[in-house]
């Protein structure tokens, strides 16, 4: 089944299910998702596993999913401008990972991180472009001081929940052979 065309889109079927899920957890209370990030997770992983088209499909179509069917986030514009933000995460995880395992061969640790921080600072100016022009066309305002707190402050507990659970589910599911070389 591993060796099947078909392993990486089930896996990131797998992936959107469980990032449509977990938000679910914070209790539906958008000010506590939006601190911990837990749509994030499995998107970022589903680039390390399944590659960066996977991850660029599986970060685009969670949280436009996850509003068709629950709701929230709301379509116009957040849906939307997570949609851009999780497929830059999925893709550029899967891109800088396969990359630096390439280029940083032997260094697993140092390769993650690298394609995590990497993926994580290409997504939010990804995130902060996209809210520019889609809150643009919405006639509200989008400024630098609300970037910087959206992307960086009110979101450093899910970015510290990130830094440790990635890199340590990563090398697990390397050692469970889950993720082919």
């Amino acid at each position: 089944m591993k060796n099947s065309k078909s392993y990486p889109m089930i896996l990131a079927g797998l992936f959107v299910a469980l990032g449509i899920v977990l938000p679910s957890a914070t209790g539906g209370i958008p000010l506590i998702g939006q601190k911990l990030l837990p749509m994030h997770l499995p998107v970022l992983l589903s680039g390390f596993v399944c590659g960066p088209f996977w991850g660029l499909l599986c970060g685009a179509l969670t949280p436009l999913l996850r509003s068709i069917l629950f709701g929230m986030p709301v379509m116009f514009p957040v849906a939307v401008s997570m949609a851009f933000e999780l497929a830059a995460y999925g893709f550029l995880s899967g891109l800088l990972y396969h990359w630096f395992s390439k280029v940083l061969a032997g260094r697993q640790v140092f390769t993650i991180y690298a394609a995590l921080v990497g993926a994580m600072l290409g997504g939010r100016v990804v995130m902060g472009i996209a809210n520019t022009i889609l809150y643009g066309v919405a006639k509200t305002g989008y400024t630098w001081q609300l970037f910087v707190a959206g992307a960086f402050v009110n979101a450093l507990p899910g970015i510290i929940i990130q830094l440790i659970l990635i890199p340590a589910l990563v090398l697990t599911l390397k050692k469970a052979e889950i993720i082919r070389e």
